[in-house]
């Protein structure tokens, strides 16, 4: 196997992370915090890592086959990982490498988990390194769920791969480079529009920053470790919860609004149904409150709304600790956090889409059931839904199961009692941040988890991020005979 087209992009990714550590470089500089030089140290390494790869590979283009596509998708997040740690493990705060991988881990798929306590007091070149990262995560699984995913067929995402190169729906733009820079200029001015509109309902400058990048990229960083609950401003809750809702639909769709197609966004049945779901989630979790809680009907719709939002999306903020609400609460944030957004968002989980496969499929399953002779077709968006498709999803939702019950097993076996050991293979394989119970929950950190725990953790969150299926396959055999 040819790998220089392989190492050309894995270090013109380098090279940008590399660019990416001189502005909290700047921050520390203009604060006087000593660590200004440890970002500074840190993006000569990583650039020059970058650069060496990309020259020595240069020969070998950019072209990829599905084989190679595969391999740079998980080396590329890896190598990502492994040098945006640097910062964490030798600033003043002075992480373990196993923190901060974990630390970096998180940040790059846009999980939310933390081992960080103090963040009021943390330098703020670390914050906005945090907050980078989530937003650059973000944007990267964007690019990689349009160009990427479809073309390796994985899970399903092969629906998408007409929708992208569709005749006539982006005439201007028919290259895929194109397509992902003009959704990453849009990804930069929604990110400028909710910083905007963060200060303006009374954060800081530095702070609208931070989390208007980790709230598009529905990443869910803070610069608190009271998380959104610190500024304990209804406004904000509102402008929060508006924010992770865009970031949890697809930015193809809003290139197409762009373009002159001003219903493409609410025809769209996946947006439809992610919707609903959010509505009817939001709704039942309220009325629990105000009935259950004795909290007022205002300030039950404001704590389900954000709260629920925030989990189903992948983001992880908090404005309050769920898992004190009662019996009914928790169960609710537990399944909700499978789901995840749109595919083509910054979310994660399992995807909208591939519940209404998977409904469909099973619709047309009843409907034979009930006709044997007839012959009935399972649709999405008024399109008939391929056999391949199916199985794509099937084994999708098998794959996730398995994963998800070993990863709890593997934690209960190193001591994690079962709230714990459960909720964070969840949270950790659906990228969605905080877990339950009192020890990882929205008012807790993972940082009193055993060093094992946190890699486990952290593979839990490559695999969720890079759709299971692009690194399972690097273990088989037939793959690396191929």
């Amino acid at each position: 196997m040819d790998f220089r087209p392989i190492f050309l992009i894995i270090g013109l990714l380098l090279t940008t992370l590399a660019a990416g550590m001189c502005v909290p470089a700047a921050a520390d500089a203009f604060a006087g915090n000593p660590d200004w030089q440890v970002f500074l140290v840190a993006a000569g390494v990583t650039l020059f890592v970058g650069v060496a790869m990309a020259l020595t590979s240069y020969a070998g283009g950019t072209r990829l086959n599905v084989r190679q596509a595969f391999i740079m998708t998980t080396l590329a997040w890896l190598f990502l990982t492994l040098f945006a740690a640097l910062p964490f493990m030798f600033s003043e705060l002075e992480m373990s490498f196993t923190d901060a991988i974990f630390e970096a881990m998180s940040g790059i798929t846009t999980t939310g988990s933390t081992v960080i306590t103090g963040l009021d007091e943390a330098p703020p070149g670390i914050l906005l390194w945090r907050a980078f990262l989530q937003w650059m995560g973000g944007i990267g699984i964007i690019v990689m769920a349009i160009a990427v995913l479809p073309m390796l067929r994985v899970g399903g995402m092969q629906l998408f791969r007409m929708e992208s190169s569709e005749p006539g729906s982006e005439k201007a733009l028919p290259r895929a480079a194109q397509i992902a820079g003009a959704i990453a200029a849009i990804y930069a001015g929604l990110t400028a529009i909710w910083a905007a509109a963060y200060w303006m309902a009374g954060m800081t400058g530095f702070e609208a920053i931070a989390h208007s990048m980790t709230t598009i990229a529905t990443g869910g960083f803070s610069t608190s470790d009271g998380s959104i609950g610190h500024f304990d401003s209804a406004l904000i809750d509102v402008i929060a919860t508006l924010g992770m809702i865009v970031g949890g639909l697809p930015f193809l769709l809003y290139l197409k609004t762009v373009q002159g197609h001003w219903r493409a966004l609410f025809d769209d049945s996946q947006v439809q149904w992610f919707l609903s779901i959010v509505a009817i989630a939001v709704i039942l979790t309220a009325a629990f409150l105000w009935l259950d809680t004795g909290f007022d009907p205002f300030q039950s719709m404001r704590y389900a709304a954000f709260n629920v939002v925030s989990i189903i999306t992948g983001t992880g903020y908090a404005t309050a600790d769920y898992g004190l609400w009662g019996g009914f609460a928790p169960p609710i944030f537990f399944y909700i956090m499978f789901i995840g957004g749109c595919a083509g968002s910054t979310t994660c989980g399992i995807k909208i889409f591939r519940f209404q496969v998977l409904y469909a499929a099973a619709r047309t399953q009843i409907y034979h059931l009930l006709h044997p002779h007839g012959v009935f077709i399972p649709y999405y968006g008024r399109r008939p839904i391929p056999d391949e498709v199916i199985v794509s999803v099937l084994s999708f939702f098998f794959v996730f199961g398995m994963c998800f019950g070993l990863l709890a097993i593997g934690l209960g076996m190193l001591g994690l009692d079962y709230l714990t050991a459960v909720s964070s293979a969840a949270t950790a394989i659906s990228n969605v941040g905080p877990a339950l119970g009192p020890v990882v929950g929205p008012s807790g950190t993972f940082q009193p988890l055993p060093d094992a725990a946190k890699w486990l953790l952290s593979a839990g969150m490559l695999l969720g991020r890079l759709e299971l299926f692009t690194v399972l396959i690097l273990f088989s055999p037939a793959f690396w005979r191929g």
